[in-house]
């Protein structure tokens, strides 16, 4: 499926190095102000081209609202968004087209539709996340009428560690790290990798803050189901955690659990390993979650693989223009789908009408 989303839900299209990009997004009220550069702006962070640690593939990634937004505001019907592809360079694929890339989906997608786009990886590339992004965008300005905000960033990278937690920092640098120094020592490792024909992996931490108590359902779509779906599914995102996450396996029940006291006459928790959610439903704490993204899979280096066509093996180093470390253009990505999902969840609690945000 292309659809994801119950009330508010979005379907997205469109290849790599096809002619365009988009999505319409499906069931966000009417009465919200929106614009292009509302979505633009959210785009221009995910935009590759931006550093040396990213891919040189220049697109401006400028997106066109087709429908759905009359006088500067949203109809209630569906909203439509295109992007246009204009830097696709197909021709380093076409000798490859039959080799399964190490990493990639060319396997799956060979063995399941037996008709792929092997042209930069087509529906399976990760330039599908831009159409996410400015779903994200509508969703993040949907929750922010109602002081929801949502901070995605690189935590760690081949190991490097961010040790200080600064917002201001987090675009201030290359690497979207929220610790200036530790985002100095990450550049490095990302170049050393790229000048190896390699690639290194990180950690992104999402934070939604000013979440309401109550979102999410008792057995299926409760909200921690709901956002790994999210965050699984954009591309190299090989684990999501809540709270403590894995370290909860090292803890006991005495040291997990979160006391509950009261600040300023509100049940809160004097700690927060549960990340924000207790059986599935949203504590009002602020919901933390990291997600592992693995190294990207287009590398130079030589290795092993089988022509699908002439079953033999051969060996492939795929060329092109690729990001180092994919990491660094995710958290735009992981605010929209955290975005989505959360927006989703107010529409289905009844906190947002579903209509009109007009009086």
């Amino acid at each position: 499926m292309n659809s994801f989303g119950t009330l508010l839900r979005i379907t997205t299209w469109g290849e790599s190095h096809g002619k365009a990009i988009g999505v319409v997004v499906d069931g966000c009220p009417a009465g919200l102000e929106l614009n292009e550069e509302d979505v633009q702006q959210e785009l221009d962070k995910r935009a590759p081209g931006q550093s040396e640690v990213m891919s040189p593939r220049k697109e401006a990634d400028k997106v066109e609202i087709l429908s759905g937004v009359f006088e500067g505001k949203t109809t209630g019907m569906p909203i439509s968004m295109t992007i246009y592809n204009k830097d696709a360079d197909s021709s380093k694929y076409e000798k490859i087209k039959h080799l399964l890339r190490p990493g990639h989906a060319d396997f799956t997608y060979q063995i399941k539709y037996k008709h792929r786009d092997y042209r930069g990886g087509g529906r399976s590339s990760a330039r599908e996340t831009a159409a996410r992004v400015a779903a994200g965008a509508i969703a993040k300005k949907l929750l922010a009428k109602y002081e929801i905000k949502i901070i995605a960033y690189v935590k760690e990278i081949a190991g490097i560690k961010a040790n200080k937690i600064n917002y201001n920092e987090i675009y201030k640098n290359n690497v979207r790290c929220p610790d200036k120094t530790a985002a100095k020592k990450m550049e490095k490792v990302i170049l050393k990798a790229k000048n190896e024909g390699d690639s290194v992996g990180g950690i992104c931490e999402i934070v939604a803050l000013n979440v309401p108590a109550g979102l999410g359902k008792p057995i299926y779509n409760k909200l921690e189901s709901d956002l790994g779906s999210a965050i699984l599914g954009i591309n190299a995102v090989k684990g999501v955690e809540f709270g403590a996450g894995f370290g909860l396996a090292n803890m006991k029940g005495s040291q997990s659990n979160d006391e509950f006291i009261l600040k300023n006459n509100k049940i809160v928790t004097k700690t927060n390993n549960h990340g924000g959610i207790l059986g599935g439903i949203s504590t009002g704490m602020p919901i933390v979650m990291r997600a592992v993204v693995k190294p990207a899979s287009s590398i130079l280096k030589k290795q092993k693989t089988i022509n699908y066509k002439t079953m033999k093996q051969e060996t492939i180093s795929v060329e092109g223009r690729h990001d180092p470390a994919t990491i660094v253009r995710f958290p735009p990505i992981a605010e929209a789908m955290t975005a989505i999902v959360l927006a989703d969840h107010m529409l289905m609690a009844g906190k947002i009408n579903p209509d009109t945000l007009l009086k």
